[in-house]
């Protein structure tokens, strides 16, 4: 199959159904990370130590800023090379494609040489106390010094190939990876195999995040006269012609997550006052409401190669249709898991570990903190959109309101008024005042 064939998804397949082969791949493969995710925090539950549990909890924001570095390339690379191909211009997206991903390995790469020198005060500024601070830092070795770079490039690579239309053979990459991961934990994390506690969930998540660097490195080179994805470094020499609109459409997501981890170490050291058993809930709830999250980025992933091609082609009745559909498909699913988690909370809460304290904490954070997701699923679609179609300013103040700018001054105003769950309650503003932007920023671009 061509470069061609595979971007029939993009412009001449039914869209809905286009939207389906896009997206229903895209938030597969979420539901694995989501899914292995949890598996940590689970095995990590089993061992009844909330201090272990709080470890993985503050040394997570460490862990999410791989996302951010991912999503500045991965992101950036997916629109431009979709936007390339739209324009039959296969050649302009095999250069975009190499600069994506060895511009991405550099910044990996320094990024987790500088954490390695950091790391006791980084984890100390996220909410580690004396007594989660050695698992805390035993965790963030595994997951973010040693996997670090294979957990940015294994992001990066998968956002590129889906991005010439083959959302499975992405999502196929990053499944591999989680459900060895999944297999991985409970050989590492648990006394009666290896017992590494929370550095053994960081271990698992570094080999299973190479595994799927591996894989994405042999399916390029085995469709390496199909595809028109480019890791040559000669192709380099285009790089200045690049890098400024792939940072460009790429810079918004990095700058949510980057926030994003401001955002939850600030939350975390507001709930660490409280003690370890709080701080283990506010995890617990964490990966709880990833799977709202992770449907609306799959959702969102899915359709960003998609809204990016039909823009760059000029076909914007296309690009619209298929925008409308994601958004439903990200809303609905993000309504039924509200009405589950406010049934369920302390059910839920207590799959993940059985101290009723933790638990106590954990269902109270839930039931609030969930409220947010419905507001999510719509926003986060919506600065998807605005990437795609080159409004790089609008997905920005989106991104920004979102994430680490008003939500910080919420923390200290909600735990003045309402001390602790007061906390809980910044998110669901924060995803509020968003979604009212990013609304009227979509319509004065209609207008415009």
């Amino acid at each position: 199959m061509t470069a061609e064939e595979k971007t029939d998804v993009f412009e001449s397949v039914p869209i809905k159904r286009a939207v389906l082969r896009q997206i229903v791949p895209a938030a597969a493969a979420q539901l694995i990370a989501l899914v292995y995710s949890l598996a940590d925090t689970w095995f990590v539950g089993l061992l009844n130590d909330p201090r272990e549990t709080a470890a993985v909890t503050v040394a997570y924001p460490s862990f999410l800023m791989l996302t951010a570095l991912s999503n500045l390339f991965g992101v950036g690379g997916a629109a431009a090379l979709a936007r390339a191909l739209g324009k039959k211009k296969p050649q302009e997206g095999a250069e975009t494609a190499s600069v994506s991903f060895w511009s991405g390995l550099v910044l990996a790469a320094a990024f987790v040489g500088v954490f390695a020198l950091l790391k006791l005060p980084i984890l100390t500024l996220c909410g580690a106390k004396a007594e989660t601070l050695k698992a805390a830092a035993g965790y963030a070795d595994t997951a973010v010094v040693m996997g670090g770079v294979f957990t940015v490039l294994s992001a990066l690579m998968a956002n590129l190939v889906r991005a010439e239309g083959s959302s499975f053979a992405a999502s196929l990459g990053l499944s591999i990876g989680g459900l060895l991961n999944i297999a991985l934990d409970p050989l590492f994390i648990l006394p009666r195999f290896m017992g590494m506690g929370a550095a053994g969930a960081g271990a698992a998540t570094a080999i299973s995040n190479a595994v799927s660097f591996g894989f994405f490195l042999i399916y390029i080179r085995i469709k390496r006269r199909e595809t028109a994805i480019s890791l040559d470094p000669k192709k380099l020499s285009s790089f200045k012609s690049h890098i400024g609109g792939i940072l460009k459409t790429g810079f918004p997501s990095a700058v949510q997550y980057a926030l994003t981890v401001v955002a939850v170490a600030a939350q975390a050291r507001f709930v660490s006052k409280d003690g370890s058993a709080a701080v283990a809930g506010l995890g617990i709830v964490k990966k709880l409401d990833q799977l709202p999250l992770y449907l609306s980025i799959g959702v969102s992933t899915g359709l960003l190669p998609l809204l990016a091609y039909n823009h760059a082609a000029g076909n914007e009745k296309r690009l619209s249709e298929g925008f409308r559909f994601g958004v439903l498909i990200s809303l609905g699913s993000s309504l039924i898991c509200l009405a589950a988690y406010e049934l369920f909370a302390p059910q839920l809460a207590g799959l993940f570990i059985k101290d009723a304290q933790t638990v106590s904490y954990a269902a109270s954070f839930l039931r609030r903190m969930v409220t947010a997701m419905p507001l999510m699923s719509v926003c986060y679609p919506l600065i998807i959109r605005f990437q795609a179609t080159g409004r790089s300013r609008e997905a920005l103040i989106c991104s920004v309101l979102r994430k680490g700018v008003i939500d910080v001054p919420l923390l200290f105003l909600m735990d003045a008024l309402l001390p602790l769950y007061g906390l809980m309650w910044v998110q669901p503003i924060v995803d509020g005042i968003s979604l009212v932007t990013a609304l009227l920023l979509l319509k004065a671009a209609d207008k415009g």
